[in-house]
């Protein structure tokens, strides 16, 4: 068994997410406590009382906090992978578990990244749209041609058949339109609060950029694979100019999944609310590889149990 960590990114949240996990496992709940935030983590990712926890300054730290916890309780019970990789704010969990940072740093991190990528998009008629069934180039095409009216880049490769565009609304709306003229089976406006991987992320990048002066990086102890590559890093590249490149242009998930499949993983471990990612892995590369999805403490022992079954 080859086993890679896929940590899931902004757009799976919901309020209850880990309040199982956090009740029976002691190791979730440090991992989960570990962070120093101006708001009330518990009450927001438990309960959200105030209905912010689709506000990308309070999704990224509630998301990595849940995957710091369910990636304590995994290595508590000796599960660990070879590989790890995440979508887009995903990766900072994927580093997490690579020991690039500690829990505490990781969802601190996030939340910083949220409100810079918040403020960047403060003011932006944006917009991201999924487009269903037409090929990179095609749709790079219209993007191209609707660039005209704004700002409009493919910000997501995330399978075959499924790319997202993002960026000035008009842009994008045009994009899909010339999309569907091309051959595109749908275009689905998503529910976003910014135009997430695209050129006008910029000032968040520069955000972070300063901000990762101040912070230690460790060293990798599990390979990480990136967004804005779709692979490993060569040993030129520093992770801190990755992480400020990832935030402002592509994620190429497809050919991160392609990657693994390629470096002999055959078991995947989803870390997060959902299985959009394990719904991706199945149409990259089919049903060659097992995904198993964790996001309740019922599915934790269920997949630690399959997992040290075959150990």
């Amino acid at each position: 068994m080859k086993l890679a960590f896929l940590y899931a990114g902004q757009g799976s949240q919901h309020a209850g997410m880990g309040r199982d996990l956090y009740e029976s496992s002691a190791d979730f709940r440090a991992a989960f406590d570990a962070a120093k935030l101006d708001f009330d983590l518990k009450s927001v990712c438990f309960d959200d009382p105030d209905g912010v926890i689709n506000q990308t300054q309070y999704t990224q730290p509630c998301m990595v906090a849940f995957a710091a916890g369910v990636t304590a309780a995994l290595y508590a019970a000796g599960i660990r992978p070879e590989y790890a990789a995440g979508l887009s704010l995903g990766e900072y969990s994927a580093l997490q578990a690579a020991g690039v940072f500690d829990a505490a740093t990781a969802v601190e991190l996030a939340a910083f990244r949220g409100k810079a990528m918040a403020k960047a998009a403060d003011g932006i008629d944006c917009g991201m749209t999924a487009v269903l069934a037409l090929d990179r180039d095609k749709l790079q095409a219209c993007c191209d041609e609707a660039s005209s009216q704004g700002v409009v880049q493919i910000c997501n490769y995330n399978c075959p058949g499924q790319l997202v565009i993002g960026g000035e609304k008009a842009a994008v709306d045009r994009a899909s339109e010339l999309a569907k003229a091309a051959g595109a089976k749908r275009c689905l406006p998503l529910k976003v609060s910014g135009p997430f991987h695209t050129s006008l992320m910029h000032p968040a990048g520069e955000e972070l950029q300063e901000k990762f002066r101040t912070v230690t990086f460790g060293e990798m102890q599990i390979p990480v694979l990136f967004n804005c590559l779709g692979h490993e890093k060569a040993a030129e590249d520093t992770i801190p100019d990755l992480l400020v490149r990832q935030v402002q242009s592509s994620v190429y998930m497809e050919d991160t999944i392609r990657r693994l499949g390629e470096l002999g993983v055959d078991t995947i471990v989803e870390i997060g609310p959902g299985r959009a990612l394990s719904g991706f892995v199945k149409k990259t590369l089919g049903t060659s590889v097992r995904c198993l999805a964790v996001e309740t403490a019922q599915e934790l022992a269920a997949a630690v149990a399959e997992l040290k079954g075959e150990a």
